[in-house]
């Protein structure tokens, strides 16, 4: 009889500690946001191809480019403190995973007294420990609670990781479209060059006037300063490349932007994969688990706690009297606290704790939105920029044949310069901002490559 007594006061603990949920695990809790559509664009339900699933190495093929970036995977600040902070998160998970252990203390005491003209001299050897039984799961939500944190460290050096790859490798060919911006300026200065002193030419000879000189030499000057804005933009992102790489600001050494090639096939995968490859999805995921089992710790601080101690050892002062050679000594004590009133202390801390799951669990539902939004943003980057690209191209082709024919009109006719000039300032003004969109449909590369999850490996 008292042995099914003691199997259903088993059983019935059993059941009231899993209904007050203090040893349940973290499961995913359901959403208001629907993943199917996180993309503007339809995507195929079986459609599980990402570009996040490339090698950063098969993405970006340049291999000036593959070296900065496995130098600045070696050296950068940010990720070598990242990853010293899931050293210190490995650390706390092992000091949880310890404090199911009991704790043992070495306590030697010795003591010297005179009484009455007589002097006892007394010692006490021995050995204290202390064990505190995990019967309500504060050692235990402690624990989980740790390998949440330990999780979001990892997670978190490798969102430092992605993001550093992303920038290296923007960095590098926004310094590639600054040359070929440097180069067509350059181009162009010497063609005004040769426009002006047609134009003196032609002065002399009474063809033109004065005007066209100068508004050809005004936008000389203009070009002049250009070119020195676009060397200076050169040198400040060298300069920040090289503090990402952790070195003294120096000149990178570098291919050419026309020399760059990029697959036109764009995988996006479900948008379901957002939750297993986007570290920051991940990451306010595990905050959350880390919320949930610190709840529980809060409501397991409403039950009792139980604690065995004991000590073992060699004394001399048995009950007051002084034996020598001394005995042994053993003390074995089992105590049982549980909370009667502090002052609100554990409900305060539940409501807390409660408090902070619900704010994890709305940046969760957020990390997903902003997920979504920035695949859209990237691949809306890639598509525009794709487009303006052809149509730079035809106005370039116009532009081009423009310029020629008004030249050609002003020689033989008596047509106004000043068309020449504004061909030639066109043109150029069409051929940097062609520059500036094949960086731009470069950039929706790499921008969806990271939103997406990737450049990681």
């Amino acid at each position: 009889m008292k042995r099914k007594y003691y199997i259903g006061m088993l059983l019935a603990a059993s059941y009231l500690l899993s209904g007050c949920g203090i040893y349940n695990r973290y499961s995913r809790p359901e959403t208001d946001i629907n993943t199917d559509s996180l993309y503007q664009m339809p995507v195929q339900s079986a459609d599980s191809t990402t570009m996040a699933t490339k090698l950063w190495r098969e993405l970006f093929t340049d291999p000036h480019l593959q070296t900065l970036i496995t130098t600045g995977l070696k050296r950068n600040t940010d990720l070598n403190i990242a990853r010293l902070q899931i050293e210190e998160s490995q650390a706390i998970l092992t000091n949880a995973r310890l404090s199911y252990l009991p704790s043992v203390s070495l306590t030697p005491q010795a003591g010297v007294s005179r009484y009455n003209g007589e002097t006892k001299k007394t010692y006490n050897l021995g050995i204290a420990a202390t064990w505190e039984v995990d019967i309500f799961g504060k050692v235990t939500n402690a624990k989980r609670g740790a390998i949440a944190a330990l999780e979001q460290s990892c997670i978190y050096a490798q969102a430092v990781q992605t993001q550093l790859v992303a920038t290296i490798a923007e960095s590098y060919y926004t310094l590639l479209m600054l040359d070929t911006q440097l180069a067509i300026s350059e181009q162009t200065l010497a063609n005004w060059d040769e426009t002006i002193a047609t134009l003196e030419a032609l002065s002399k000879a009474g063809r033109t006037n004065d005007v066209a000189i100068h508004q050809a030499r005004a936008n000389r000057t203009a070009l002049d300063a250009q070119i020195l804005s676009i060397g200076r933009n050169i040198s400040e992102t060298e300069n920040s490349l090289s503090a990402l790489l952790k070195e003294p600001a120096h000149t990178i050494e570098r291919g050419i932007l026309n020399e760059q090639e990029f697959s036109d096939n764009i995988f996006l995968g479900l948008p379901l994969q957002l939750l297993s490859n986007r570290p920051d999805v991940r990451q306010a995921e595990a905050a959350l688990s880390e919320a949930f089992y610190a709840t529980n710790a809060a409501r397991s601080a409403f039950y009792p706690n139980l604690t065995l101690s004991g000590t073992l050892g060699w004394t001399n002062n048995g009950g007051g009297t002084i034996l020598n050679p001394g005995k042994w000594l053993s003390n074995v004590i089992a105590q049982l606290t549980a909370p009667l009133f502090n002052k609100g202390t554990n409900i305060a801390n539940l409501k807390i704790a409660r408090a902070r799951q619900e704010e994890a669990c709305l940046r969760f539902e957020q990390s997903l939105l902003n997920a979504g939004n920035e695949v859209n943003d990237a691949l809306t980057e890639w598509q525009t920029s794709d487009k303006r690209i052809r149509l730079d191209l035809q106005q370039i082709t116009d532009l081009k044949a423009a310029t020629e024919k008004t030249q050609l009109l002003v020689r033989y006719t008596s047509a106004n310069y000043l068309e020449v000039l504004t061909a030639q300032q066109s043109l150029l003004n069409a051929r940097l901002t062609l520059a500036q969109d094949q960086i731009s449909k470069i950039q929706g590369v790499i921008h969806l490559y990271h939103a997406l999850g990737g450049g990681v490996n």
